[in-house]
């Protein structure tokens, strides 16, 4: 069954972002290497998480939804009302994400995690 496994954080300062959640919370913090810059953030219970820099006003703190199929997923949620507004988009070693805006302006993403674990932060 789907279930939350990240929240995606939109900054203005991503580096700002990550040494706070650092500092405040005790997580560690790995910036990815890759054409957009990327920091991952892992508590040491519950759904990880990653900043970056906000580029739409709608990036604000965005969870993310496991599922089986993200076409599938993407067509049920156009079929119930819903809006893509990102549409599915594959990230190498992490799956396909596409994100969406729910029946009540709520922002959220799935993704169809590839097979293996996405990158994990040391450190």
């Amino acid at each position: 069954m789907p279930g939350f496994i990240h929240v995606d954080i939109g900054a203005d300062d991503p580096q700002r972002a990550a040494d706070f959640y650092r500092r405040v919370f005790g997580w560690k913090v790995r910036k990815l290497d890759g054409p957009v810059p990327y920091w991952l953030l892992v508590p040491p219970a519950g759904a990880g998480g990653g900043i970056a820099r906000r580029e739409q006003p709608w990036q604000t703190a965005i969870p993310t939804i496991d599922v089986a199929s993200a076409e599938q997923a993407a067509r049920l949620v156009v079929e119930q009302g819903g809006e893509i507004i990102v549409p599915n988009t594959t990230i190498p070693g992490v799956g396909k994400l596409f994100t969406f805006r729910d029946t009540e302006g709520n922002v959220l993403s799935a993704v169809e995690l590839a097979l293996g674990d996405a990158p994990a932060p040391t450190g």
